[in-house]
Protein backbone atom coordinates (compact mmCIF):
# COMPACT_ATOMS: atom_id res chain seq x y z
CA UNK A 1 0.00 0.00 0.00
CA UNK A 2 1.55 3.16 -0.99
CA UNK A 3 1.67 5.93 1.61
CA UNK A 4 0.84 9.97 0.94
CA UNK A 5 1.29 12.07 3.40
CA UNK A 6 -0.04 15.41 3.41
CA UNK A 7 1.60 17.70 5.96
CA UNK A 8 -0.96 20.82 6.77
CA UNK A 9 -4.42 20.81 6.32
CA UNK A 10 -4.92 23.94 4.38
CA UNK A 11 -6.28 25.26 1.39
CA UNK A 12 -4.55 23.27 -0.90
CA UNK A 13 -3.93 20.21 1.31
CA UNK A 14 -8.20 20.21 1.25
CA UNK A 15 -8.45 20.72 -2.29
CA UNK A 16 -6.09 17.16 -2.62
CA UNK A 17 -8.20 15.39 -0.55
CA UNK A 18 -11.45 17.03 -2.53
CA UNK A 19 -9.85 15.63 -5.66
CA UNK A 20 -9.06 12.14 -4.21
CA UNK A 21 -11.99 11.60 -2.14
CA UNK A 22 -14.35 9.62 -1.61
CA UNK A 23 -14.29 7.66 -4.97
CA UNK A 24 -10.63 9.21 -7.07
CA UNK A 25 -8.08 7.25 -4.68
CA UNK A 26 -6.43 4.00 -6.37
CA UNK A 27 -6.87 1.29 -4.65
CA UNK A 28 -3.57 1.04 -3.54
CA UNK A 29 -2.87 4.53 -2.25
CA UNK A 30 -3.45 5.29 1.96
CA UNK A 31 -3.52 9.37 2.90
CA UNK A 32 -2.17 10.25 6.28
CA UNK A 33 -3.50 13.96 7.24
CA UNK A 34 -1.30 15.98 9.55
CA UNK A 35 -2.14 18.91 10.83
CA UNK A 36 -2.46 20.65 14.46
CA UNK A 37 -5.98 21.24 14.60
CA UNK A 38 -8.88 18.45 14.05
CA UNK A 39 -10.18 21.13 11.24
CA UNK A 40 -9.32 22.98 7.90
CA UNK A 41 -9.41 26.69 8.93
CA UNK A 42 -10.47 29.34 6.38
CA UNK A 43 -7.30 32.09 7.31
CA UNK A 44 -8.89 34.35 4.79
CA UNK A 45 -11.10 34.74 7.21
CA UNK A 46 -9.00 35.10 10.49
CA UNK A 47 -9.42 38.84 10.05
CA UNK A 48 -13.14 38.73 11.22
CA UNK A 49 -12.40 36.30 13.73
CA UNK A 50 -9.37 38.36 15.55
CA UNK A 51 -12.07 41.24 14.99
CA UNK A 52 -15.18 39.88 16.91
CA UNK A 53 -17.48 39.75 13.95
CA UNK A 54 -17.63 36.46 13.36
CA UNK A 55 -17.61 33.30 15.73
CA UNK A 56 -14.62 30.62 15.92
CA UNK A 57 -16.80 28.04 14.03
CA UNK A 58 -17.52 30.44 10.81
CA UNK A 59 -14.06 30.10 9.99
CA UNK A 60 -13.65 26.11 10.51
CA UNK A 61 -14.96 23.21 8.85
CA UNK A 62 -14.47 19.32 9.71
CA UNK A 63 -12.05 17.34 7.65
CA UNK A 64 -13.61 14.28 5.10
CA UNK A 65 -13.90 10.81 6.76
CA UNK A 66 -12.64 7.99 4.79
CA UNK A 67 -11.89 4.14 5.44
CA UNK A 68 -8.09 4.96 3.43
CA UNK A 69 -7.73 8.43 5.15
CA UNK A 70 -6.34 8.59 8.78
CA UNK A 71 -5.40 11.77 10.53
CA UNK A 72 -2.42 12.86 12.56
CA UNK A 73 -3.24 15.63 14.72
CA UNK A 74 -0.12 17.04 16.09
CA UNK A 75 2.98 19.06 15.09
CA UNK A 76 5.33 18.45 12.18
CA UNK A 77 9.10 19.22 13.57
CA UNK A 78 11.43 17.33 10.98
CA UNK A 79 10.28 16.55 7.42
CA UNK A 80 13.36 14.01 6.30
CA UNK A 81 13.49 13.75 2.43
CA UNK A 82 16.29 11.31 2.41
CA UNK A 83 14.78 8.98 4.51
CA UNK A 84 11.03 9.63 3.60
CA UNK A 85 9.35 10.20 6.98
CA UNK A 86 7.69 13.27 8.52
CA UNK A 87 8.32 13.97 12.45
CA UNK A 88 6.11 14.62 14.76
CA UNK A 89 6.72 16.88 18.24
CA UNK A 90 6.28 13.90 20.00
CA UNK A 91 8.85 11.69 18.25
CA UNK A 92 6.27 9.96 16.06
CA UNK A 93 7.94 9.08 12.66
CA UNK A 94 5.07 8.76 9.94
CA UNK A 95 6.72 7.20 6.42
CA UNK A 96 6.18 8.12 3.24
CA UNK A 97 6.42 7.17 -0.33
CA UNK A 98 5.03 10.81 -1.48
CA UNK A 99 4.79 13.91 0.69
CA UNK A 100 2.93 16.64 0.15
CA UNK A 101 4.54 19.54 2.45
CA UNK A 102 1.58 22.77 2.74
CA UNK A 103 2.84 24.01 6.18
CA UNK A 104 1.74 27.37 4.90
CA UNK A 105 3.77 30.54 6.03
CA UNK A 106 4.70 32.41 9.75
CA UNK A 107 4.95 36.01 10.37
CA UNK A 108 8.03 37.53 8.89
CA UNK A 109 9.37 40.45 11.43
CA UNK A 110 12.59 42.09 9.35
CA UNK A 111 14.38 41.99 12.35
CA UNK A 112 12.54 44.45 13.97
CA UNK A 113 13.37 44.18 18.32
CA UNK A 114 10.48 43.15 19.60
CA UNK A 115 8.01 43.08 17.32
CA UNK A 116 7.51 38.54 17.47
CA UNK A 117 7.49 39.37 21.49
CA UNK A 118 5.11 42.17 21.72
CA UNK A 119 2.48 42.37 18.69
CA UNK A 120 -0.33 40.25 17.53
CA UNK A 121 -0.64 37.41 15.03
CA UNK A 122 -2.96 36.48 12.15
CA UNK A 123 -0.94 33.51 10.82
CA UNK A 124 -2.55 30.27 12.91
CA UNK A 125 -6.05 29.50 14.40
CA UNK A 126 -4.56 29.60 17.63
CA UNK A 127 -3.05 33.52 17.16
CA UNK A 128 -5.71 34.81 15.90
CA UNK A 129 -7.86 33.58 18.24
CA UNK A 130 -5.14 35.17 21.07
CA UNK A 131 -5.43 37.93 19.23
CA UNK A 132 -9.11 38.28 19.54
CA UNK A 133 -9.15 37.79 23.00
CA UNK A 134 -6.64 40.57 23.25
CA UNK A 135 -8.41 43.21 21.23
CA UNK A 136 -11.71 42.67 22.68
CA UNK A 137 -10.84 42.78 26.07
CA UNK A 138 -9.67 46.03 25.77
CA UNK A 139 -11.06 48.86 27.50
CA UNK A 140 -13.07 51.53 25.57
CA UNK A 141 -11.09 54.26 23.64
CA UNK A 142 -8.10 52.05 23.71
CA UNK A 143 -5.45 52.43 20.93
CA UNK A 144 -4.37 49.85 18.69
CA UNK A 145 -1.70 50.17 16.10
CA UNK A 146 -1.84 47.54 12.88
CA UNK A 147 1.69 47.45 11.05
CA UNK A 148 1.46 46.63 7.52
CA UNK A 149 -0.99 48.08 5.19
CA UNK A 150 -1.47 45.18 3.08
CA UNK A 151 -4.54 42.70 2.32
CA UNK A 152 -4.84 41.74 5.73
CA UNK A 153 -3.84 45.30 7.90
CA UNK A 154 -6.55 46.89 5.93
CA UNK A 155 -8.96 44.04 6.53
CA UNK A 156 -8.30 43.78 9.83
CA UNK A 157 -8.72 47.90 10.34
CA UNK A 158 -11.90 47.91 8.26
CA UNK A 159 -13.62 45.28 10.29
CA UNK A 160 -12.18 46.07 14.02
CA UNK A 161 -13.56 50.09 12.85
CA UNK A 162 -16.69 48.17 12.84
CA UNK A 163 -16.74 45.89 15.61
CA UNK A 164 -15.63 48.27 18.32
CA UNK A 165 -16.62 52.56 17.22
CA UNK A 166 -14.81 53.54 20.42
CA UNK A 167 -11.07 52.40 19.47
CA UNK A 168 -8.47 54.38 18.21
CA UNK A 169 -6.88 52.75 15.18
CA UNK A 170 -3.04 53.49 13.48
CA UNK A 171 -2.13 51.75 10.18
CA UNK A 172 1.30 51.50 9.91
CA UNK A 173 1.79 51.66 5.84
CA UNK A 174 5.61 51.83 4.84
CA UNK A 175 4.26 53.11 1.13
CA UNK A 176 2.96 56.32 0.12
CA UNK A 177 -0.16 54.68 -0.78
CA UNK A 178 -1.98 51.76 0.84
CA UNK A 179 -2.83 49.10 -1.35
CA UNK A 180 0.00 50.45 -3.90
CA UNK A 181 -0.15 46.49 -5.62
CA UNK A 182 -3.30 47.77 -7.14
CA UNK A 183 -4.56 50.97 -9.26
CA UNK A 184 -5.01 54.57 -8.11
CA UNK A 185 -8.78 54.44 -8.06
CA UNK A 186 -8.98 51.49 -5.56
CA UNK A 187 -6.41 52.91 -2.93
CA UNK A 188 -7.96 56.36 -2.87
CA UNK A 189 -11.50 54.58 -2.37
CA UNK A 190 -9.80 52.47 0.79
CA UNK A 191 -8.14 55.48 1.84
CA UNK A 192 -11.38 57.43 1.54
CA UNK A 193 -13.41 54.82 3.52
CA UNK A 194 -10.44 54.95 6.25
CA UNK A 195 -11.28 58.77 6.52
CA UNK A 196 -14.64 58.24 6.50
CA UNK A 197 -14.50 55.39 9.52
CA UNK A 198 -11.74 57.13 11.45
CA UNK A 199 -9.01 55.23 10.97
CA UNK A 200 -5.31 57.13 10.68
CA UNK A 201 -2.94 55.85 8.13
CA UNK A 202 0.68 57.00 8.87
CA UNK A 203 2.35 56.58 5.74
CA UNK A 204 5.72 56.39 4.96
CA UNK A 205 6.67 54.65 8.32
CA UNK A 206 9.43 52.83 9.29
CA UNK A 207 8.87 50.44 12.42
CA UNK A 208 12.21 50.49 14.12
CA UNK A 209 11.33 48.99 17.73
CA UNK A 210 8.78 47.42 19.53
CA UNK A 211 8.27 47.48 23.44
CA UNK A 212 5.41 46.24 25.20
CA UNK A 213 2.38 48.80 24.57
CA UNK A 214 4.95 51.43 22.33
CA UNK A 215 5.61 50.69 18.57
CA UNK A 216 8.29 53.04 17.85
CA UNK A 217 8.09 54.68 13.82
CA UNK A 218 11.28 56.29 12.87
CA UNK A 219 12.39 55.55 16.12
CA UNK A 220 9.17 58.11 17.75
CA UNK A 221 7.07 56.38 20.01
CA UNK A 222 3.62 56.08 19.67
CA UNK A 223 1.64 54.35 23.00
CA UNK A 224 -0.59 51.57 21.93
CA UNK A 225 -2.71 49.59 23.88
CA UNK A 226 -2.33 46.18 21.21
CA UNK A 227 -0.13 46.21 18.47
CA UNK A 228 -1.12 43.55 15.22
CA UNK A 229 1.38 43.03 12.93
CA UNK A 230 0.42 42.25 9.78
CA UNK A 231 3.61 43.52 7.42
CA UNK A 232 4.96 40.46 5.51
CA UNK A 233 5.50 36.87 5.86
CA UNK A 234 7.81 34.02 5.03
CA UNK A 235 7.54 30.10 4.70
CA UNK A 236 6.95 28.17 7.82
CA UNK A 237 10.56 27.40 9.66
CA UNK A 238 10.21 23.44 9.09
CA UNK A 239 10.03 24.23 5.50
CA UNK A 240 13.36 26.67 5.57
CA UNK A 241 15.30 23.79 6.80
CA UNK A 242 15.00 21.79 3.74
CA UNK A 243 18.09 20.90 1.80
CA UNK A 244 16.38 23.07 -0.91
CA UNK A 245 17.01 26.31 -2.75
CA UNK A 246 14.99 28.65 -1.54
CA UNK A 247 14.02 32.09 -2.09
CA UNK A 248 14.07 35.28 -0.03
CA UNK A 249 10.87 34.16 1.55
CA UNK A 250 12.20 31.01 2.54
CA UNK A 251 9.69 29.29 -0.10
CA UNK A 252 11.52 26.07 -1.83
CA UNK A 253 11.94 26.89 -5.72
CA UNK A 254 10.48 23.68 -7.20
CA UNK A 255 9.83 21.96 -10.78
CA UNK A 256 7.44 22.69 -12.52
CA UNK A 257 5.88 19.40 -11.38
CA UNK A 258 5.77 21.19 -7.96
CA UNK A 259 8.26 18.49 -6.38
CA UNK A 260 11.64 20.04 -4.70
CA UNK A 261 14.52 19.05 -7.69
CA UNK A 262 16.13 15.24 -6.70
CA UNK A 263 13.12 14.77 -4.77
CA UNK A 264 10.30 13.50 -6.78
CA UNK A 265 8.24 11.77 -4.21
CA UNK A 266 8.29 15.36 -1.97
CA UNK A 267 5.77 18.24 -3.48
CA UNK A 268 5.70 21.85 -1.75
CA UNK A 269 2.39 23.69 -2.41
CA UNK A 270 1.04 27.44 -1.02
CA UNK A 271 2.90 29.89 0.58
CA UNK A 272 5.85 26.94 1.28
CA UNK A 273 6.56 27.37 -2.37
CA UNK A 274 7.85 30.02 -4.80
CA UNK A 275 5.54 31.05 -7.06
CA UNK A 276 5.29 34.38 -9.29
CA UNK A 277 1.86 34.81 -8.22
CA UNK A 278 1.49 36.53 -4.67
CA UNK A 279 0.62 34.00 -1.72
CA UNK A 280 -3.23 32.96 -2.06
CA UNK A 281 -5.86 30.18 -1.63
CA UNK A 282 -6.53 30.22 -5.22
CA UNK A 283 -2.59 29.48 -6.03
CA UNK A 284 -2.79 27.06 -3.37
CA UNK A 285 -5.47 24.87 -4.91
CA UNK A 286 -3.99 25.37 -8.00
CA UNK A 287 -0.87 23.99 -7.68
CA UNK A 288 -2.29 21.19 -5.38
CA UNK A 289 -4.77 20.22 -8.87
CA UNK A 290 -1.29 19.68 -10.55
CA UNK A 291 -0.34 17.63 -7.48
CA UNK A 292 -2.95 15.22 -8.13
CA UNK A 293 -2.85 15.16 -11.71
CA UNK A 294 1.06 14.61 -11.37
CA UNK A 295 0.77 11.81 -8.73
CA UNK A 296 -2.21 10.33 -10.91
CA UNK A 297 0.49 9.75 -13.68
CA UNK A 298 3.27 8.62 -11.68
CA UNK A 299 1.40 5.79 -9.71
CA UNK A 300 -0.11 4.70 -13.33
CA UNK A 301 4.02 4.65 -14.39
CA UNK A 302 2.63 7.54 -16.89
CA UNK A 303 4.89 9.92 -19.17
CA UNK A 304 4.19 13.74 -17.23
CA UNK A 305 3.49 16.32 -19.71
CA UNK A 306 6.38 18.25 -21.10
CA UNK A 307 5.04 21.46 -19.75
CA UNK A 308 2.89 21.81 -17.32
CA UNK A 309 -0.56 24.11 -17.78
CA UNK A 310 0.23 27.94 -16.38
CA UNK A 311 -1.58 28.64 -13.35
CA UNK A 312 -3.86 31.62 -14.01
CA UNK A 313 -5.91 33.37 -10.64
CA UNK A 314 -9.41 35.08 -10.97
CA UNK A 315 -8.19 37.79 -9.04
CA UNK A 316 -8.67 39.61 -5.82
CA UNK A 317 -10.98 40.02 -3.20
CA UNK A 318 -10.81 42.34 0.47
CA UNK A 319 -13.56 43.92 2.51
CA UNK A 320 -13.89 46.70 3.73
CA UNK A 321 -16.32 45.92 6.60
CA UNK A 322 -19.94 43.83 5.80
CA UNK A 323 -21.08 46.49 3.59
CA UNK A 324 -17.90 47.46 1.20
CA UNK A 325 -15.10 45.73 -0.52
CA UNK A 326 -12.13 46.37 -3.30
CA UNK A 327 -10.71 43.80 -5.67
CA UNK A 328 -9.44 43.04 -9.42
CA UNK A 329 -11.18 40.17 -11.40
CA UNK A 330 -9.96 40.08 -14.82
CA UNK A 331 -7.86 43.05 -14.41
CA UNK A 332 -10.90 45.16 -13.68
CA UNK A 333 -11.16 46.99 -10.52
CA UNK A 334 -14.06 46.73 -8.21
CA UNK A 335 -14.61 48.93 -5.49
CA UNK A 336 -18.33 49.28 -3.18
CA UNK A 337 -20.85 46.52 -2.52
CA UNK A 338 -20.21 43.76 -5.66
CA UNK A 339 -16.83 42.80 -4.47
CA UNK A 340 -18.40 42.90 -1.18
CA UNK A 341 -20.87 40.54 -1.83
CA UNK A 342 -18.57 38.61 -4.15
CA UNK A 343 -16.33 37.82 -1.68
CA UNK A 344 -19.33 36.75 1.06
CA UNK A 345 -20.61 34.10 -1.97
CA UNK A 346 -17.29 32.85 -2.98
CA UNK A 347 -17.05 31.75 1.07
CA UNK A 348 -20.56 30.15 1.03
CA UNK A 349 -19.50 28.14 -2.24
CA UNK A 350 -16.13 27.13 -0.83
CA UNK A 351 -18.60 25.85 2.75
CA UNK A 352 -21.03 24.33 0.59
CA UNK A 353 -18.64 22.65 -1.77
CA UNK A 354 -16.14 21.34 0.94
CA UNK A 355 -18.30 20.70 4.08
Amino acid sequence: MKQLVLVGGGYGGMRILQRFLPNDLPDDVQITLIDKVPYHCFKTEYYALVAGTTSDTHVRMAFPDHSRLEKKYGEAVHIDLENCFVELKNGEKIQYDDVVIGLGCEDKYHNVPGAQEHTLSLQSIEKARQAYQHLNDLKPNAVVGIVGAGLSGVEVASELRESRSDLTIYLFDRGSRILSMFSERLSYYVEDWFIDHNVTIIRNSNITKVEPGIVYNHDEALPCDAIVWTAGIQANHIVQQLPAEKDNMGRVLTTKYHNIPNFENAYVIGDCAHATHAPSAQLAEAQAEQVVSVLQKRWKNEPLPEEMPIIKLKGVLGSLGKKRGFGLLANQTLVGRVPRLLKSGLLWMYKHHNG
